[in-house]
């Protein structure tokens, strides 16, 4: 009898947080959720230890992780050292819906099941409200490669005719991570060679290539917009160490400008962080690097307003787009903020409009006014960028503000609230009792 999982995230969980208390100390940057994920699903493809340090202990993570020990991969933890090793995947196993709803990155398995075991059987994915988030890429490349593929009942059924990924040629039409990631999860254990086309050049792809390679996986291209693969019989085990969560980065720096305070950051990267931080020395905020991989940010009096297009990296990071929603609206002068990668992800200015944010939507493109007073409100989380934009907001409000559906905030912030309230944030959070 197979045994699934329930998670024990608090649904009806919620933030209360009093606003206008300007935050001050340091906060050390957790390793990046979207890079754990792809190298957790690579521990797929070897019976050897892939060791993982600096894994952030996060909902998404540990989702991912009761689903690779379901396909049998034995995992095991040491604070943020994850140790994985699957010597015999269950090659009949399902990730059954109930497993992968909450999170899209659980399409990862596909991929390597696919490389391991030349055949998959993977629900439809969830994750964030943010966007249709097709994943015909991910099956049009696969076929490319060799792999029959249908789709019926709510799964992928995916399967190598030769018992192995035979390899191919595949261009996507526009770039896209957890595709990229997928096809090289299923390539570099392939029988033959692989050419992946017009692929995500996001950080978080680059550290899965990494990570491949020391592996033993024989990838060229890395950092070009073109990858070759040369599939190999086995793959070895590895120590990875994740790279910062640029995206946190971003968050805190934010954090710092809204309450008009002061934070020290750790170990961040600065190779990541270009896109964003040139944006905010523009505007007339000084970020300084005092040592290497630290930084320390100061409120100025005043920022001027920006406008913005979110793209795929090298440019500004729609996962920080709500971030600098909300920064906006402390702006001297008006914004524009267009949304260019998901195409639902304006579903956080309902929830500002309740604190007096000024803000309007014309198809893409958000128009933000500058110098809004904000006011605490009871207001709703709907993802989890969004969830953590709100949290900004009320650091900003006058009064308090409560925020529900902060379980959408445990899938990729590990102790926001004790992080700021280590910075003198006046913010808990609140466990209704449940009914039995």
């Amino acid at each position: 009898m197979k045994k699934y999982y329930r998670l024990s995230f608090k649904e009806m969980d919620y933030f209360r947080i009093q606003g206008g208390i300007p935050l001050s100390g340091t906060v050390a940057i957790n390793g990046a959720k979207n890079a754990a994920l792809p190298l957790l699903a690579a521990s797929l493809l070897t019976d050897k230890q892939l060791i993982l340090d600096r894994v952030p202990l996060v909902a998404d993570v540990f989702s991912l992780k009761l689903l690779l020990e379901h396909l049998g991969v034995r995992v095991q933890m040491n604070s943020k050292t994850f140790v994985a090793q699957a010597e015999k995947i269950d090659s009949g196993a399902r990730a059954d819906y109930n497993m992968v709803r909450k999170m899209r990155a659980s399409i990862l398995v596909l991929g390597g099941l696919l490389g391991r075991c030349g055949k998959a059987q993977v629900a439809f994915p969830g994750g964030c409200a943010i966007g249709v988030r097709p994943v015909d890429y991910h099956i049009a490349g696969l076929q490319a490669l060799g792999v029959d593929v249908s789709v019926y009942d709510g799964y992928i059924h995916a399967f190598a005719p030769k018992g192995r990924v035979s390899g191919g040629v595949y261009k996507f039409p526009r770039p896209s991570v957890t595709g990229t990631q997928n096809l090289l999860l299923a390539s570099v254990l392939a029988k033959g060679e692989t050419r992946l086309e017009n692929i995500a050049l996001e950080p978080e792809v680059l550290s899965l290539v990494q990570c491949l390679k020391q592996m033993g996986a024989v990838i060229e291209g890395q950092g070009t917009s073109v990858l070759q693969i040369q599939g190999k019989d086995s793959l070895e085990g590895t120590h990875f160490n994740i790279l910062p969560d640029r995206i946190e980065i971003g968050t805190y720096i934010v954090a710092a400008l809204m309450s008009r305070g002061e934070l020290t950051l750790t170990g961040c990267a600065k190779e990541l962080m270009g896109s964003y931080v040139s944006l905010l020395t523009h505007i007339g905020v000084p970020i300084r690097e005092v040592s290497p991989g630290t930084f320390y940010i100061k409120s100025p009096d005043y920022w001027s307003g920006f406008n913005i297009r979110t793209q795929v990296f090298p440019g500004f990071p729609t996962d920080l787009q709500s971030q600098f929603t909300v920064l906006a609206t402390q702006a001297e002068n008006s914004s524009t903020i267009e949304e260019n990668i998901f195409e639902n992800r304006f579903m956080h200015v309902g929830e500002l409009s309740r604190m007096g944010a000024n803000i309007t939507i014309n198809g893409s493109t958000a128009y933000i006014k500058g110098k809004t007073s904000l006011t605490g409100a009871e207001v709703m989380a709907t993802d989890l960028r969004a969830s953590v934009c709100l949290v900004l907001a009320a650091l900003a409000a006058k009064g308090e503000t409560i925020v529900n559906r902060v379980y959408h905030l445990d899938r990729g912030y590990e102790n926001l609230p004790g992080k700021l309230l280590s910075c003198g944030a006046k913010i808990e959070r609140v466990c209704p009792k449940r009914s039995l």
